[in-house]
């Protein structure tokens, strides 16, 4: 097997014909069935991108989907998109969310008819991605269950039920995205860890967890500078996901201050190592890369490494994102070259 497969944490810009450019939650600027195909033009664009660079696990860069956890919650019963109201989000910033009214539940598959295109394009690796169930209670307003755990193993089991349709659709790794496990150390000791197991369960591809420190949007670089010189929320966490039965875990290193040392505390899983950094327009050069990578590789074999980005690319320009997705790849092939 390829040693340093490369892949991308999840979203890529849209086109400017199917959402305004660099903006989260950008309202769709099609619609109908001229909103349907553009979509999927859109997917077969950022496929095209991600085969070009040499990507290696490519993903559909969540181009039908406008957030990546509201996107998913909107298909849902139980949940009022209507009257919303505002929320602190991830500790960090204030924004009018969906309220919980009543039973969670999934009345349709969301993303499999998205995998199930995206299978039929190419024949690389393919990933599909889906919100945890922490960071999909931090995104809402409950005014049902009134628990946080509760909610979280609700969306676990709703979770789950979508996660073994697009295994079945041809995705080779269902990656949970779970920025929440960042901020609330003592809820993922307490229920995280086995809220994402639950969603994860009896899954025979890989199992991947991405936990990073945002986007490079304003609230969150703010927090950032709030961390001080160096970052180790995840040295709490990562013990707990070397215990448990996810396969993959996605992490922050690309001009953070991430202890690397901290890699040590994943062993026996595989890492994605985001060595590309999504809050610069600043396009990498491939030795840029190459030296993340090489920093890694001290506490993580070359065999369980995955060169990455930071988090998704989503508010950078397409520009900026292909020369990221570029420099990965070369980045990556750079090692490759000095380790065979």
């Amino acid at each position: 097997m390829t040693v340093l497969q490369t892949t991308i944490a999840g979203s890529l810009p849209k086109p400017a014909w199917l959402a305004e450019p660099k903006k989260l939650w950008a309202p769709w600027l099609l619609e109908g069935a001229m909103l349907d195909e553009g979509k999927r033009d859109a997917m077969r664009l950022v496929l095209g991108e991600q085969e070009n660079a040499g990507i290696d696990i490519v993903t559909d860069g969540e181009q039908t989907r406008r957030h990546f956890v509201t996107t998913f919650i909107e298909s849902l019963d139980g949940v009022d998109f209507e009257h919303k109201r505002t929320a602190r989000i991830r500790n960090r910033y204030d924004a009018d969310v969906p309220v919980v009214v009543g039973k969670v539940a999934r009345r349709r598959p969301v993303y499999v008819e998205d995998i199930c295109y995206l299978r039929s394009q190419t024949r690389r690796p393919i990933k599909a991605t889906l919100p945890g169930p922490m960071t999909m209670v931090d995104t809402l307003y409950d005014n049902f269950y009134r628990s946080r755990e509760k909610l979280a193993r609700e969306f676990a089991a709703i979770l789950n039920q979508e996660a073994r349709e697009l295994e079945r659709a041809g995705a080779d790794v269902i990656q949970f995205d779970e920025p929440a496990f960042n901020v609330y150390m003592d809820e993922v000791r307490d229920w995280g860890v086995s809220a994402l197991e639950a969603a994860a369960a009896g899954l025979k591809c890989k199992t991947a967890v991405h936990i990073c420190y945002g986007y490079g949007i304003k609230a969150n670089n703010d927090w950032k500078k709030t961390l001080g010189s160096e970052w180790r929320q995840y040295e709490s966490t990562f013990p707990l996901l070397a215990g448990s039965r996810i396969d993959q875990v996605s992490l922050e290193c690309a001009n953070s201050h991430v202890p690397l040392e901290l890699l040590g505390l994943l062993k026996g899983k595989d890492v994605m190592v985001g060595a590309i950094d999504v809050a610069s327009d600043t396009v990498e050069s491939p030795e840029q890369v190459a030296a993340t990578i090489r920093a890694a590789m001290k506490f993580v074999p070359a065999g369980k490494l995955y060169p990455c980005t930071n988090c998704g690319m989503v508010p950078l320009s397409r520009e900026v994102a292909v020369g990221k997705l570029n420099a990965l790849a070369a980045g990556a092939a750079l090692v490759r070259r000095e380790i065979s």
